[in-house]
């Protein structure tokens, strides 16, 4: 079985690697950083005038249909450039869950926008801290409006229409929760939160009577989130890839680049077992993350045990890296002006994005038990 990605993939990741260095500087993450705008909206059209935000949506749907193992690709890129977009909310959640339970209807209108850049998506599932799970939601529908706060919610500041994780039952059981689709222009307010990577903003969502559109069948929204949450984890994984490797290249090139005591300090013997951790737990994740894409591309029964695997060696690599990026550099990498923290940032906060470290240690336990139980 070959895992490699093929020519045309490869070429399609020089592609973007070239065009996001060109068009996603430290500068303009900073930009964002720094708040002199809410994302970079001339990567934002960019992206879509490549393609790169339909590369996994049906040509019917305004999409290239080349599908995950392309996205994947996009996905380690974007990563690598930390790139200070709303992709993840809307391409890998917003868009995936359309794919997967949306009506006819709500594909042609959406998804369309959403490849040409039009309009952004997002996921409102939690309310406030916690990891993801059913006794969790308590919003509630009532007669086809949702009045309550879901947060943090991932660009839901910026955000055009939000999946939105609902109460509709009270047996205490995973079919209380169903999945609306909201136009967040109406009835909705949304309120900034401070976190710990300002380049990708989180917000608190208020419903105030908003009118809530089912997405899916009625008390099936817990199992249609967990196929969204596998499908986001293996994407993720990817970015955080992207960002291990890029983090682990600042550190070897500047081993390489400082001189003390008259030597590269590449040279000594610390930091050269810095660096080899480094491209280990690199290595370890970009292998977990490939057969996540596999079982992402194929749809295999694997997937749930895959993407928690390859959620969780990314998250400790990318957070490994970012860290031991900022040693390497010494000092001088704890500085503003030093590009170390933007990493150590975006490390911390996608190690959040879809729940904690332990709540993906737990899903793949119960998963391999399952597994092992059949």
């Amino acid at each position: 079985m070959n895992f490699d990605f093929s020519d045309d993939q490869k070429q399609l990741r020089d592609q973007a690697r070239r065009f996001l260095a060109e068009k996603c500087s430290p500068k303009a993450v900073r930009a964002v950083l720094e708040g002199k705008a809410d994302y970079d909206r001339d990567l934002w059209k960019g992206l879509a005038e490549m393609g790169f935000l339909g590369v996994a949506i049906p040509e019917e749907y305004g999409g290239t249909g080349a599908g995950h193992l392309e996205l994947c690709v996009i996905a380690e890129e974007l990563g690598r450039v930390l790139a200070p977009v709303p992709f993840s909310s809307t391409v890998y959640l917003a868009a995936e869950a359309l794919l997967l339970a949306g009506s006819e209807e709500q594909k042609q209108k959406w998804l369309p926008k959403i490849s040409s850049g039009e309009a952004i998506g997002t996921l409102a599932l939690f309310e406030g801290t916690g990891n993801p799970s059913p006794a969790a939601v308590k919003l509630a529908v009532s007669n086809g409006t949702l009045t309550g706060t879901k947060k943090p919610v991932a660009d839901g500041a910026i955000a055009d229409f939000a999946i939105v994780a609902a109460r509709t039952g009270t047996s205490g059981r995973e079919t209380d929760v169903s999945l609306f689709l909201v136009d967040l222009k109406a009835g909705v307010t949304a309120k900034a939160l401070q976190n710990v990577d300002p380049s990708r903003q989180q917000a608190e969502l208020t419903f105030a009577g908003a009118k809530a559109e089912p997405l899916g069948a009625a008390n099936e929204g817990w199992s249609i989130l967990s196929r969204v949450m596998d499908r986001a984890a293996v994407l993720i994984a990817f970015e955080q890839v992207g960002g291990a490797d890029r983090a682990l290249e600042m550190g070897r090139d500047y081993a390489l680049d400082r001189i003390a005591f008259g030597r590269q300090i590449g040279s000594f013997q610390a930091i050269k077992h810095i660096l080899a951790d480094m491209y280990v737990s690199a290595t370890l994740a970009r292998s977990n993350s490939y057969y996540g894409a596999w079982a992402l591309s194929t749809d295999a029964a694997e997937l749930p045990e895959a993407a928690a695997s390859a959620r969780i060696s990314a998250t400790q690599a990318f957070q490994h890296c970012a860290k031991q990026n900022i040693q390497v550099h010494g000092g001088m990498g704890f500085t503003w002006e030093f590009d170390c923290h933007l990493y150590y940032r975006r490390a911390n906060a996608l190690a959040l994005s879809l729940g904690s470290q332990s709540y993906w240690e737990d899903q793949l336990i119960d998963r391999m038990r399952q597994k092992n139980a059949a």
